[in-house]
């Protein structure tokens, strides 16, 4: 028995002070937004972030102003979903599930605890977001061209070679090389330290730009938080009061949303991290599918938007500037997409839009296009029945 507790008192020990050196070293290394990346995650039960995390968090608001409502179709929620479509809906808790269809909402259903005023997390659906952002900057004459040097308003690369060749355009279409991992499960990455960090600033401008050495073409959330400090350099504005004075007022948005900071007063979590409601993420959408007029106003170029929404020439036919698409289906279409399954797919051909927000996604990935998930087809697939 005294051997017993004996040997369990080292055991004991030694796992202390086995732990009291990880943490030290995470701590010393500049790690320590570990420990809130555990405690948000693994310690909730979780192995990533989730939708709802925006309370966990610091954040700017973006302001709505004289909301527009939706006009509901004629056919509102009269075709029944399928029960094999609503156990695939449910079997990844899907928070949302809607369709527009010729501007107005045709299918609208939510799962609890969500409802029509629920803000959860766009996660990266917020890259395309910066980048009619970054457009818009260009049309207000903050900033000269999308070809226009980042390091002119990146003066902290004006000495990296590989930087000073990248472009702003670069960042949109991920192409610019630069140095990043992105995991959005391993705590210990760039990623993770941007998005539980409270120093943006350590974890982005301290970083290279390398030569891609297999793809010029990669998806790097790095790319598009650089592009948010260029706007926020040329604007002088916050992210989240230029998206307000741009979109989010004119296009009557119902409520408030928020975006994600570094901590007060800093920069927002360019990549992702705006939380919205279904129906205001939908306007988005008709947005693109109206060529960017919006109650007979041009809120974004429309020649941009057709390129923006089209593959750029490095990317493997799937990602155009800030948007994925696939014309190769027999519903050709494109998208904002966001981890754990955030959706808003354009089809224009049927002048039709499906929002899908939720906990979590297949991983599985479509039998041709193997960049996007097979969740992603059987939402547009649905679009036929109504």
């Amino acid at each position: 028995m005294k051997k017993t507790l004996k040997f369990l008192k080292k055991t004991i020990s030694y796992f202390i002070i086995f732990w009291f050196i990880i943490f030290a070293i995470l701590y010393l290394t500049g790690n320590k937004y570990f420990f809130r990346a555990v405690r948000l995650t693994y310690l909730q039960g979780n192995t990533t972030s989730n939708i709802s995390d925006a309370k966990d968090f610091d954040v700017n608001t973006i302001k709505s102003s004289k909301p527009q409502d939706w006009e509901l179709h004629p056919n509102y929620n009269k075709a029944k979903l399928s029960n094999e479509f609503v156990k695939e809906l449910e079997k990844y808790k899907t928070a949302v599930f809607l369709v527009i269809k010729d501007g107005k909402i045709l299918q609208e259903h939510y799962w609890r605890p969500y409802s029509e005023k629920s803000l959860t997390n766009s996660f990266s659906m917020a890259k395309s977001l910066v980048t009619l952002l970054a457009q818009k900057a260009i049309e207000d004459g903050y900033i000269n061209s999308w070809e226009q040097p980042i390091t002119d308003y990146l003066p902290e690369y004006k000495n990296d070679p590989n930087a000073q060749k990248c472009t702003i355009a670069d960042l949109s279409k991920m192409t610019s090389g630069f140095n990043w991992k992105e995991d959005y499960y391993f705590p210990l990455n760039p990623t993770s330290k941007a998005y539980y960090g409270k120093n943006m600033d350590e974890v982005i401008l301290n970083r290279k730009f390398i030569q891609a050495l297999d793809t010029k073409w990669k998806y790097l959330s790095g790319n598009t938080q650089l592009l948010g400090y260029i706007i926020s350099r040329a604007t002088k504005k916050t992210l989240s009061e230029y998206l307000s004075e741009k979109f989010w007022k004119p296009l009557g948005m119902s409520q408030d949303a928020t975006w994600t900071v570094d901590h007060t007063g800093g920069i927002e979590k360019a990549y992702c991290c705006v939380s919205s409601c279904a129906r205001d993420f939908a306007k988005f959408g008709q947005l693109y599918l109206q060529k960017g007029n919006w109650n007979g106003k041009q809120l974004i170029d429309s020649t941009f938007l057709e390129k923006a929404t089209h593959p750029n020439s490095l990317s493997p036919g799937v990602y155009g500037y800030g948007f994925w698409m696939d014309y190769t289906h027999k519903y050709p279409f494109y998208m904002m997409k966001g981890h754990l399954g955030q959706y808003v797919i354009c089809l224009p051909k049927q002048n039709a839009i499906i929002v899908r927000l939720g906990e979590s996604r297949t991983k599985e990935l479509g039998e041709k296009n193997k960049f996007l998930t097979k969740d992603i087809y059987l939402y547009i697939n649905e679009i036929e029945k109504y």
